[in-house]
């Protein structure tokens, strides 16, 4: 039983590859490449996604009287940023698709480095005996993210038409896979999950994906389809990482609850988001 609940983070994370498979099926070189080209459009997207989330968190724990768990889920979703359903939530409400894969792989790239140096840093900060393997996010980005994306990119080059078709279906079956493996998941830690809820912890929660998702929604603009799309980059965490740190640097498997806590919490407040914004900005979807 313990060797499942230590695989489970990883199929879940391999599970996610067929969604970035998706993105390489459906862009373009220009597109992966648009953010990283332009260093006002990155600076801003490292603010929101790399930079603040981790920041209000750590204001968060510091000022809040939560769980030792509690606290730890909340930093380490905090520092572990968009995952592969990112660019589709972003597409759903109007996104360039340029911004939103840009956005994606400009971001997927950076986690390299800044996961285990952020987690080293928050680590020294609040006590924390464990460091980070680097190699342990470098093959996680590797597998989950870069060997998807480019073999996606080749079978586009390839098959253009074929890519365009089967881009739809490769989504739909991903997004299938990863609640069969999240499921179980969840069920297995729902015990765990309930015992968390109160005492502030899904009040900070909110207050963070909040932050988060204000932060992301001013970055993103002066486009107003751009606000949305840094918005949900922001905000939406990946599980996935935060699991994979979670059952490597924590012995208590209660932070892993704290994890899929956060995750329930940030979906609930990011579809009010989202219709929020659909209403607000009706026009948002460029032409």
């Amino acid at each position: 039983m313990e060797a499942i609940k230590q695989i489970l983070p990883l199929l879940l994370t391999l599970s996610l590859a067929g969604l970035v498979l998706t993105v390489g099926l459906k862009a373009r070189v220009s597109d992966l490449l648009y953010v990283i080209r332009r260093p006002a459009l990155l600076a801003k997207a490292v603010l929101a996604v790399m930079i603040i989330p981790p920041l209000a968190a750590a204001a968060l724990v510091w000022l809040l009287p939560l769980e030792p768990v509690v606290k730890a889920g909340l930093m380490l979703m905090a520092i572990s940023p968009v995952p592969p359903l990112v660019p589709g939530k972003e597409l759903k409400i109007g996104a360039r698709k340029e911004y939103a894969y840009g956005v994606y792989v400009a971001m997927a790239l950076l986690t390299i480095v800044a996961v285990p140096l952020v987690f080293d840093l928050a680590a020294r900060i609040f006590g924390h005996g464990r460091m980070l393997p680097f190699h342990l996010i470098a093959s996680t980005v590797a597998t989950g993210v870069l060997v998807p994306l480019a073999l996606g990119m080749i079978v586009r080059r390839i098959a253009p038409d074929f890519a365009e078709r089967a881009a739809p279906w490769v989504y739909r079956l991903s997004m299938l896979l990863v609640v069969l493996v999240f499921a179980p998941i969840l069920a297995a830690i729902w015990p765990a999950l309930r015992q968390l809820i109160g005492d502030g912890a899904m009040v900070a929660m909110a207050a963070l994906t909040l932050i988060t998702l204000i932060g992301g929604h001013l970055l993103g603009g002066p486009a107003d389809y751009d606000r949305g799309t840094l918005a949900v980059a922001s905000s939406v965490r990946h599980p996935g990482i935060a699991m994979l740190i979670a059952n490597t640097a924590f012995d208590d498997k209660r932070v892993t609850a704290a994890v899929l806590l956060y995750l329930l919490v940030s979906m609930i407040l990011g579809a009010f988001y989202a219709v929020w914004f659909k209403h607000r900005y009706p026009a948002a979807r460029p032409a």
